[in-house]
């Protein structure tokens, strides 16, 4: 039997009421989301279970919401002795993945969120920026599209989320321009994303420093497991690549495609998403027909991924 990886969703997997049922079947989870209170100094936990939706949204909560979610349903596994061999996550999920892989602790990494939330929010005025995905293009095609759209501005790919799907991200003019010449290169669709900020792309250049400050107070350890980082999709087990890594992916493009590709070239054959949704498994299954997915987020996806892991229930 292959190995075994953790996956862990990144910004637009969050809904009202994610974690509620963890943290109602499993005293593992009550007491991540006790320890996410703690560290912010108010209830996160209220705003992931009760809403409401419009505060949830905000980038500055989305980030720690999901993190907090996904470290739930890790630790609900693992009390289960289920324990990857290998972890990733999409953007935000890295600060899961590092999480579950023992690099961050719980308290630094909803800390770091919450002000990488901020900071994005603040480095492009309302209005300035904008995201979209494209369908059925492939990413060199993606890639030339922006450039030539850009006539001085910022557009470019920002997640490489599937063969066939990538999100570019920069100007809101320019990503209007790349628009056009995106069908004329025979895109399928081009869909415009309901994004607060333009993420992973030039304009999140300001958010480093800032950043770099935040994660200066972090504790680092060494990974326990390799971290698939979405910069280089490469595996890393050096504390000391950690943070440079982090503040790269904050105006870098995630290679989630790549990231994929590598945990299978690492022997990985099932893949748990951890946390809200099923955004991953559906892009998984677009990247590689090999791998079996499962994903937790509550009780009902917990038993349905342990009888198909072998786990205790």
């Amino acid at each position: 039997m292959g190995k075994l990886a953790f996956v862990f969703p990144g910004q637009g997997s969050q809904a009202v009421g994610m974690g509620k049922g963890l943290v109602e079947a499993f005293p593992e989870a009550r007491a991540v989301f006790a320890a996410a209170d703690d560290a912010l100094g108010e209830k996160l936990s209220t705003l992931c279970f009760e809403g409401p939706e419009e505060t949830l949204k905000l980038t500055a909560n989305t980030q720690p919401a999901i993190l907090t979610v996904s470290v739930a349903a890790d630790a609900v596994l693992r009390a289960r002795g289920i324990r990857p061999d290998c972890v990733a996550g999409h953007s935000l999920g890295e600060y899961s993945a590092l999480v579950s892989a023992g690099a961050l602790k719980l308290h630094d990494a909803v800390r770091a969120v919450r002000a990488r939330g901020t900071f994005m929010q603040e480095a492009v005025p309302a209005g300035l920026g904008a995201m979209a995905a494209v369908l059925g293009l492939e990413p060199k095609k993606v890639k030339a599209a922006c450039d030539a759209a850009a006539e001085g501005l910022v557009v470019s790919p920002a997640n490489y989320n599937s063969p066939e799907q990538t999100v570019i991200a920069g100007h809101a003019q320019a990503v209007a321009r790349a628009e056009g010449k995106l069908k004329e290169a025979g895109a399928r669709r081009v869909v415009p994303l309901p994004v607060s900020a333009p993420f992973h792309c030039a304009l999140m250049e300001s958010v480093k420093p800032r950043l770099a400050e935040v994660l200066a107070r972090a504790a680092l350890s060494a990974p326990t497991v390799p971290v698939v980082t979405n910069v280089d999709a490469r595996a890393n087990a050096d504390a000391a690549r950690v943070v440079p890594l982090l503040l790269e992916q904050v105006s870098a493009p995630v290679r989630w495609t790549e990231c994929v590709q590598e945990l299978q070239r690492l022997g990985v054959t099932r893949l748990v998403e951890v946390g809200p949704g099923k955004v991953l498994s559906g892009l998984g299954k677009r990247i590689s027909r090999e791998l079996e997915f499962f994903n937790v987020e509550d009780a009902a996806s917990l038993d349905k991924a342990l009888q198909g892991l072998g786990g205790a229930a």
